[in-house]
């Protein structure tokens, strides 16, 4: 059997194996609490699912460009204009097949054989996947609740060597929540221009702030590259739907690579998409917020009562870094025993690096209240009998 040598450094997504797990479970008649999945629970807003079946019904549902709908590449345009002030030429917005095509399209038109890119760590485990695939070898630079969760321009100076091409840096991240002001993009913008690098600003959390605005890379400068997504704040996950905002000489490749990828984005998920921008989706998705703020509010203090230390609490996104060490000295081992003793699904740090794994876990405020404070009571009882 021939696999590819890359392969050994490409981890399973663990928690997608926790899901698979837990369902086994609920199959079997068990009852969980899902706090794993970063993936919300409200369902695709109405005016969005109308559009999508007003263009079904047509029956024309045949392949767009590579780059996407024109209109839907202008309305995102419109959309960085009103949220953000900024001027983005749709010209530099390629639509892809989610956020993970995205992250895959500019890392394919930047990535060499041997290219050392930087990645926070804890951070998102596709980010590094994707470097190792295409023959690039991923750095972690570990970031502390000290810096908020996110890299230092002076990290990024010292780190870098003569092999470094870029800096892949998320706001709001994944897992912490956590964010870069504009000053902190700037800086590192700086840096990372002044070494002939690149900068890959992850924004998918975009709309999912707490108290706090998220202000986009662009704002900062043309030569970012910019990912976001319809999954997040928009609510589409299975749609599979996001983009990427590139530079302007880049803009060709990505589309030469899109075109051989996967030809183009879903057109009935496009059409849908068009829907997401309308004052009355922005109404749903604005109360929706809203609800994820008072999830996260519940969790926080629930989860420091059990004796989880949250140095960094979340500004965005919809998750929880917790450090677990209180409570067991393995986290994959304590994510195990929730499950199947309590019936509560939560991330083990596994899947976000080697910066203190086995410390820490990621809960996600993806369900009702109620079901964050049955998670809660649960928790609380098999803790209890645990001491």
């Amino acid at each position: 059997m021939n696999i590819a040598t890359r392969m050994a450094q490409i981890a399973p997504f663990h928690v997608m194996e926790l899901m698979a797990r837990a369902a086994a479970l609920e199959a079997a008649g068990r009852s969980i609490i899902h706090l794993e999945v970063g993936e919300p629970d409200f369902p695709t807003a109405e005016p969005i699912l109308e559009a999508a079946r007003c263009f079904i019904s047509g029956g024309h549902v045949h392949y767009t460009a590579a780059r996407g709908l024109p209109q839907l590449r202008e309305a995102i345009a419109a959309h960085y204009a009103e949220r953000h002030g900024i001027d983005v030429a749709p010209e530099r917005i390629i639509v892809t097949a989610g956020a993970s095509g995205a992250l895959l399209l500019a890392l394919g038109v930047l990535v060499n054989p041997g290219d050392e890119w930087l990645l926070p760590d804890p951070g998102y485990p596709c980010n590094r996947h994707f470097v190792r695939l295409l023959e690039g070898a991923p750095v972690a630079l570990p970031v502390t609740p000290e810096s908020n969760y996110q890299p230092t321009p002076a990290q990024v100076a010292t780190a870098w060597t003569e092999k470094t091409r870029g800096l892949l840096v998320g706001s709001p991240a994944n897992p912490t929540g956590t964010l870069l002001d504009r000053d902190r993009l700037a800086e590192l913008a700086n840096i990372v221009a002044a070494r002939g690098g690149n900068l890959l600003v992850d924004e998918i959390y975009h709309g999912l702030t707490y108290g706090i605005d998220a202000r986009t890379a662009l704002a900062v400068g043309e030569d970012i590259f910019v990912i976001n997504s319809f999954s997040k704040y928009f609510g589409m996950t299975g749609w599979r739907l996001g983009w990427l905002v590139a530079p302007q000489r880049y803009v060709r490749e990505i589309e030469k690579l899109a075109q051989n990828l996967y030809i183009a984005p879903s057109t009935v998920a496009q059409h849908a998409a068009l829907a997401a921008f309308l004052p009355e989706t922005r109404a749903i998705l604005e109360a929706r917020r809203q609800e994820f703020r008072a999830r996260r509010d519940i969790l926080l203090p629930g989860l420091r009562q059990l004796g989880f230390r949250i140095a960094g609490e979340p500004q965005g996104a919809f998750y929880v870094y917790a450090d677990s060490s209180a409570l067991s000295a393995d986290s994959d081992a304590l994510s195990g025993k929730l499950l199947d003793e309590a019936g509560v699904a939560a991330t083990p740090g596994l899947d976000f690096g080697t910066n203190s794994p086995r410390s820490h876990m990621r809960f996600a405020y993806t369900v009702s209240r109620d079901a964050i404070e049955e998670a809660l009571a649960r928790m609380a009882r098999h803790l209890g009998n645990r001491q």
